[in-house]
C-alpha cells in the first residue's frame, strides 16, 4: 500500500521539484535519492497522480532536516493543454524550495524550451542533463561551460540509469540548501533574457531554444548512430514499418503464448496436480467432515483449489511472459516509434499516434491504459481510449484465460479472438469520431533511442508490474472464487441459472451453468471465462463464451476508475455499452457459425 501525501503537507518544508519531458530518466533520479520512501497520491482536484518522497540520505547532511522530493508528471511544455501539464503548473506556482530540471541530451532544443518556461517562476533550478551516453554515442557532446554561462544556473551531466553524475546533483542540492542566497540571486545571460520574457511568441521562444541548442553542441568524434538511424527510417515508413511491425507482434504473440504455455503445461500445471491440489484436499479433508464448509474449500468452485488453480496455475504464466513482451518493446523504443508509424491510421478515427501507448498498456491492465489517456489534448481522445479499452481490449488476465480455454482446442482462435477485437476497437472509433466533432490537437512524440534492453532494468520492471498482478489482479480473482463457491455450494447460483436461462441457453447457445461465468465476470473480467474450462462445450461454443467474455462488463475497479475520470453517467454508460455488445455479438456469432456449418 502506499501513502497519501498531500502536496500542501510537503510545500511546508523545504520541496524539491523534478521536472522534464517523459521518459527523459525523472524517475530513475528521484527513486535514487527517496529510495523506498515514497507515496502516490492524486493531485487536489485532478485524477493525475504524482510521486512523492523524502531525502533521507539529503537530510543527514542538514541535521536531519526533511526534504521531500516531488516527481511531477511528464511534461514537454508548461502550456496547460492537459491535465498532466496544469498539474506542473499549478505545482511551479505554489513555490517550491528548489526545481530540478532534468533534460535530455539527445534532444536539447525541446528540453531547453522546457526550461525556459521553468525559468519564467523565477524559482531556483538546478540542470541535470541526463542520458549524455546516448549523445556521445552521436559524437556529440554538451558544452557545459558555454551553456552554463548563458544560463547562469548550475548544470550537471548525468547517466542516471548508471547512477553517474547523481553524486555532483545530490552535493549541488544540498549546497543549495546549506546557503540558497547563492542561487537565488543568478541571473541569465543578456542572450537568453530574451527566451525569459513574457511577452514572447512561442514560435520565437523555440527559435531561440534551437539556435541555443545547435551551438551548445560540440563534435567530439565520428557518429557512430548511423545505423540507428536508417532503422529509425525502416520502422517508421509504411512500405517496410508495417511489415516490421507485423512481425514483432508476431514475435510478441510466440513470447506470450510459448514462455507462458511452457511455464504452464511443464512447471506450474504438473506441481498443481501433483503436490499442491492433492495436499489440500487432503489436508481439508482429514480436518473437516463432509458438509457445506468442506464443500466451499474444495468443492466444485472450492475455493482453496480454483482459487489457487486459476489465477495461479492457468493465468499468472501469461501475465508473466506478457510483461516480458511488454518491457521489451518500451526499453527497446520501439513503442514511440509504432506510434508514428500508426499515427496516419489512428487520425482516421480520430485519434493520434500517441494514442497507440495507452491502448497498449490497456492490454496489460485497463486501469493504467485509461489513465495514460491523460496526456491526450482533448477530451473526445481520452473518451474514445477509454471506450476502446473498455469494451474490446483484453487485460492480460484475460487473454490468459483465453489462451488456457482455446488453446486446448485450437490454438488458432486465441488469434481470430483478437482480429475481432480489433475490428471492434476500428468501429467503435470511427462511431465516435462520426458523432463527437473535436479538433484533434497533435501530440509530441519524441524518438528515444533504439537500444539494447537493460537487463537489471527489464527485471526491475517485470517484478513491479508482477507484484501489481499479485495484489491488484490474483487477489480479487481468489475473492470471486470465494463468492462463485459460497453462492454454488448454497443453490443461490442454481436460481439464478434459472432466471437468466433463455438468455444463456436460449440466445448465446450455452449451457445453462454458464450463468456462474457470467455473475463472477462482474468482479474480474478473466472470470467470465475461467469457469467455461469446466464445461464440455463445442469449438463455436468456446468461442461464443470468448466473444462474450471480451466484450463482457468491466470488472469492479475499471468501473471505478472510469467514474472517477468521467463522471458515474459515463461510466454506467460504458457498462451497458459493453454488456449489450456482449450478448448480442455472442448471439451473432452463433447464429453465423451456425449457418455456416450448415453451408459446408
Amino acid at each position: 500500500m502506499t501513502e497519501e501525501i498531500s502536496t500542501n503537507q510537503l510545500l511546508d518544508q523545504p520541496t524539491i521539484l523534478l521536472i522534464g519531458p517523459p521518459n527523459v530518466g525523472k524517475s530513475v533520479i528521484f527513486n535514487h535519492f527517496t529510495d523506498l520512501n515514497v507515496g502516490m497520491a492524486n493531485y487536489p482536484g485532478t485524477t493525475v497522480s504524482y510521486t512523492a518522497g523524502r531525502a533521507n540520505f539529503i537530510a543527514e547532511q542538514l541535521d536531519d532536516q526533511p526534504v521531500n522530493f516531488i516527481d511531477v508528471p511528464g511534461t514537454y511544455t508548461l502550456r496547460a493543454t492537459n491535465a498532466a501539464e496544469q498539474v506542473a503548473v499549478d505545482m511551479l506556482g505554489q513555490s517550491p524550495t528548489l526545481v530540478i530540471c532534468v533534460l535530455d541530451a539527445r534532444n536539447l532544443d525541446s528540453s531547453l524550451h522546457l526550461l525556459f518556461q521553468v525559468l519564467e517562476y523565477k524559482i531556483p533550478t538546478v540542470v541535470a542533463i541526463n542520458r549524455i551516453d546516448l549523445l556521445e554515442n552521436s559524437g556529440l557532446k554538451v558544452d557545459i561551460e558555454y551553456l552554463g554561462s548563458l544560463l547562469n544556473i548550475p548544470i550537471i551531466q548525468t547517466v542516471a540509469v548508471e547512477k553517474k553524475g547523481l553524486n555532483e546533483l545530490q552535493q549541488e542540492i544540498v549546497s543549495f540548501l546549506n546557503r540558497p542566497d547563492d542561487l537565488k540571486s543568478s541571473t541569465p545571460n543578456p542572450i537568453v533574457k530574451r527566451a525569459l520574457e513574457s511577452d514572447i511568441s512561442s514560435e520565437t521562444r523555440w527559435e531561440l531554444a534551437d539556435d541555443l541548442a545547435r551551438t551548445a553542441y560540440e563534435k567530439i568524434g565520428e557518429d557512430s548512430t548511423g545505423i540507428k538511424e536508417s532503422w529509425d527510417q525502416l520502422l517508421i515508413e509504411p512500405w517496410s514499418g508495417f511489415p516490421i511491425a507485423l512481425l514483432v507482434l508476431v514475435v510478441i504473440f510466440m513470447i506470450i503464448v510459448g514462455l507462458g504455455m511452457g511455464l504452464r503445461q511443464f512447471l506450474l500445471i504438473p506441481l498443481f496436480d501433483n503436490f499442491i491440489i492433492p495436499f489440500i484436499e487432503n489436508t481439508v479433508s482429514a480436518l473437516l467432515s463432509p458438509g457445506l464448509f468442506r464443500e466451499i474449500l474444495i468443492g466444485e468452485y472450492g475455493f482453496m483449489i480454483k482459487g489457487l488453480e486459476w489465477p495461479f496455475a492457468l493465468v499468472m504464466p501469461y501475465v508473466l511472459s506478457f510483461y516480458v513482451a511488454l518491457t521489451l518493446l518500451e526499453d527497446s523504443g520501439y513503442m514511440p516509434r509504432l506510434g508514428i508509424l500508426l499515427d496516419g491510421v489512428l487520425n482516421k478515427i480520430g485519434l493520434s499516434g500517441g494514442n497507440i501507448i495507452p491502448l497498449l498498456l490497456g492490454y496489460g491492465c485497463a486501469i493504467p491504459g485509461i489513465l495514460a489517456a491523460r496526456a491526450m489534448s482533448t477530451r473526445r481522445e481520452r473518451l474514445t481510449v477509454a471506450i476502446m479499452i473498455s469494451l474490446a481490449v483484453p487485460c492480460i488476465a484475460q487473454t490468459g484465460a483465453f489462451i488456457a480455454l482455446l488453446s486446448e482446442f485450437s490454438v488458432w482462435l486465441v488469434p481470430l479472438v483478437f482480429i475481432f477485437s480489433w475490428i471492434i476497437i476500428l468501429l467503435a472509433g470511427l462511431v465516435m469520431d462520426l458523432f463527437i466533432s473535436e479538433q484533434l490537437m497533435p501530440i509530441t512524440l519524441e524518438l528515444p533511442e533504439l537500444l539494447m534492453p537493460r537487463l537489471t532494468v527489464v527485471a526491475k520492471k517485470i517484478w513491479l508490474r508482477f507484484k501489481h498482478f499479485i495484489f491488484d489482479g490474483a487477489v480479487p480473482m481468489v475473492i470471486g472464487v470465494g463468492i462463485a463457491a459460497v453462492l454454488y455450494e448454497t443453490g443461490t447460483m442454481h436460481l439464478i441459472a434459472q432466471f437468466m436461462r433463455p438468455l444463456v441457453d436460449g440466445w448465446l447457445g450455452l449451457p445453462e451453468e454458464a450463468a456462474t461465468p457470467l455473475l463472477l465476470g462482474i468482479m474480474r473480467r478473466e472470470l467470465t471465462v475461467l469457469p467455461l474450462l469446466d464445461m464440455e462445450l463445442s469449438m463455436l461454443q468456446l468461442f461464443v463464451g470468448s466473444v462474450v467474455g471480451l466484450f463482457y462488463v468491466p470488472c469492479i475497479a475499471v468501473i471505478a476508475t472510469l467514474a472517477k475520470e468521467y463522471g458515474l453517467r459515463i461510466a454506467l454508460g460504458i457498462l451497458l455499452l459493453t454488456t449489450t455488445t456482449a450478448f448480442l455479438g455472442g448471439g451473432i456469432i452463433l447464429r453465423l457459425g451456425r449457418l455456416f456449418a450448415l453451408l459446408i
